[in-house]
């Protein structure tokens, strides 16, 4: 079955990439299905995932939920905490999107501690899951933390050379600092 669903999920990302998010939708479902009868967690964690991403681009946060908590349950009985730190940072950003504030500085807490207890984390998660934090705090006043965090994340999306990161880091800094950047 594993190999039916990497199909079914390649064909989702280029339905995706075409901007057909109904039908990007549409085969992750059928995908799931073929998760659920296999007896494949990793597999089924995937979809789940993707599927999750799915129902984001349609702005389906409340779709999508279910998805990623399914998955997260999966990857926490596996061996691999940066697929978990991943997952659990997308937890993050819907719940941050969503207002729970509280329920989002749990998941990026855990997500971040993931990734700083590994030994090499890939910069660019790592970045991205401090991005999604920095946003968090500065959307809850706390402006000292959120400078901080896009200090960092400025220099890690600066190491894997992803100019539209550092350059959305520098904006947030100088917001924060209070100067204008226009």
């Amino acid at each position: 079955m594993t190999e039916i669903t990497q199909k079914l999920r390649a064909e989702a990302l280029q339905a995706r990439r075409e901007n057909r998010l109904q039908d990007a939708r549409n085969i992750l479902r059928d995908a799931l299905t073929q998760s659920r009868e296999s007896a494949d967690e990793l597999d089924l964690a995937e979809t789940l995932t993707a599927l999750g991403q799915s129902e984001r681009d349609l702005g389906n946060n409340d779709a999508a939920l279910p998805n990623y908590e399914e998955a997260i349950a999966i990857c926490r009985k596996g061996n691999d905490p940066l697929t978990l730190a991943h997952t659990i940072r997308h937890l993050g950003d819907i719940h941050r999107h969503e207002h729970h504030f509280e329920i989002a500085k749990a998941c990026y807490r855990e997500a971040l501690q993931l990734y700083r207890d590994h030994d090499n984390p890939p910069p660019l998660d790592l970045a991205n899951a401090i991005r999604g934090y920095a946003i968090l705090r500065q959307e809850m006043g706390d402006a000292l933390e959120a400078k901080s965090l896009w200090e960092e994340a400025r220099t890690l999306y600066s190491e894997v050379n992803v100019e539209a990161g550092v350059n959305e880091s520098s904006r947030r800094i100088a917001l924060l600092a209070g100067q204008d950047v226009s």
